[in-house]
């Protein structure tokens, strides 16, 4: 074997998974088709997310690079629906465990990232692409292209995909299949935002709900430089405007939103809008002989409470435990040590986004006087990214509590 352990993709949950293998003494390498810093979206940390950089001892690089990277503090999410606002605390909350983040620029923080998993010792090859896997003999055999588009081959202990959106091992080894969320669409971009102070408290994320639309909304996650990342987020139908450039097409529909234009009336939308479509994705099999899937490149489901980088966090931390064991010649059950706790997180996760299209998590949030203020906590610990802790019942019990719950809440006729 080349390396015990080849990962592909230099993101989150790459660099978390190197570093936590790597100090264990093993034998890491990473493969990255992109040449770091590039853009990414994902850019509202959730609280859990300190536990996992702090695991790999990565947070204190994160840390010494906020004021220069211009990362925002983050301490809460606001919700906003026509005249209705609601906010929740991280600090307040059920689980125990760190109650703030930020808000982070995923170019740099990414980059960060990377060059410290560099300096703890763990080689990354920039700009090389895995184009096929052979998985049938005694160790799994990568095929990959450097960056002159030469090919060589890597021998393996294992293979961790955190490859995100690109997927790389579920399009080789056909593991995806249909996801259970309808396809949607998001247009998105950065601007210079010249937010008024006092309309906006720049500690929170801000999901506002169209007015005409309640599955419709917009995502305001400000930085640390009077900046901001703004998004909308519809059913691929709703953006059926022909050929309408998406610049003018965002553009426009953030002036028409009368609950949100007002506090971007002097914002400069300066920079190129993007757009992605069908993102929720899914996969027949988190694991199989030789590899295991990480974060996106498993299962997406949407990016409403900003789950993402952080189920991509947990799936490195418990795929670095799982695997550090096996390689020390110890049998490990992938399905109850990897599949089952991961999959138990993203489907409380599941639970509450199905919650907030169908309407009934949004009654929830905007239900007068907040409901009793132990199950606001516990809903809150969920919002900061706490889905895997027990000890929450709704966690445990999240499809029965919470349809409770929305019961309660429901506006009357």
């Amino acid at each position: 074997m080349d390396y015990d352990v080849v990962i592909i993709g230099a993101g989150p949950a790459g660099c978390v998974a190197a570093a936590l293998l790597h100090a264990k003494g093993h034998r890491v390498h990473i493969i990255e088709r992109d040449h770091f810093p590039r853009f990414s979206i994902g850019e509202s940390l959730l609280p859990q997310c300190m536990e996992f950089l702090a695991e790999a001892n990565l947070l204190d690089a994160v840390h010494a690079a906020a004021s220069t990277c211009h990362f925002q503090f983050k301490h809460g999410a606001a919700f906003v629906r026509r005249d209705e606002y609601s906010d929740f605390d991280f600090r307040e909350k059920f689980s125990a465990g760190w109650g703030t983040t930020y808000q982070v620029l995923r170019a740099p923080f990414d980059q960060i990232l990377a060059e410290e998993v560099e300096r703890q010792g763990v080689t990354i090859s920039w700009g090389h692409e895995l184009v096929d896997v052979d998985l049938n003999g005694p160790t799994p055999i990568l095929s990959i292209l450097n960056s002159t588009k030469q090919a060589y081959q890597v021998h393996a202990g294992f293979i961790l995909d955190a490859s995100g959106f690109g997927r790389v091992l579920p399009r080789l080894l056909k593991l995806d299949r249909p996801s259970d969320f309808p396809s949607r669409t998001s247009l998105f971009t950065h601007i210079e935002d010249n937010i008024d102070a006092e309309q906006f408290d720049r500690d929170k994320i801000r999901i506002t709900i169209q007015h005409a639309n309640t599955d419709v909304w917009f995502w305001l996650i400000p930085f640390a430089n009077g900046r901001s990342s703004i998004g909308v987020v519809a059913h691929d139908a709703f953006f059926s405007g022909g050929n309408q450039d998406i610049n003018r097409q965002l553009q426009t529909i953030v002036a028409d939103e009368p609950t949100f234009s007002p506090l971007l009336d002097r914002a400069k939308f300066d920079t190129p809008a993007k757009q992605m479509s069908g993102y929720a994705s899914a996969v027949s099999n988190l694991w199989g002989p030789g590899y295991a899937l990480l974060g996106n490149a498993g299962e997406f489901l949407d990016p409403v409470f900003s789950s993402g980088v952080t189920i991509a966090m947990k799936s490195a931390s418990l795929a670095a435990a799982a695997l550090d064991r096996q390689l020390q010649g110890e049998r490990v059950d992938w399905a109850a040590d990897y599949a089952a706790p991961l999959q138990g997180g993203v489907d409380t996760f599941r639970v509450f986004v199905q919650a907030w299209y169908d309407g009934r998590f949004q009654d929830v949030i905007f239900a007068p006087g907040s409901a009793n203020k132990q199950v606001r906590e516990m809903i809150c610990s969920i919002l900061a990214g706490y889905a895997w802790d027990q000890n929450n019942p709704y966690v445990k019990d999240s499809k029965r509590r919470l349809n409770t719950l929305a019961e309660l809440c429901r506006p009357a006729d």
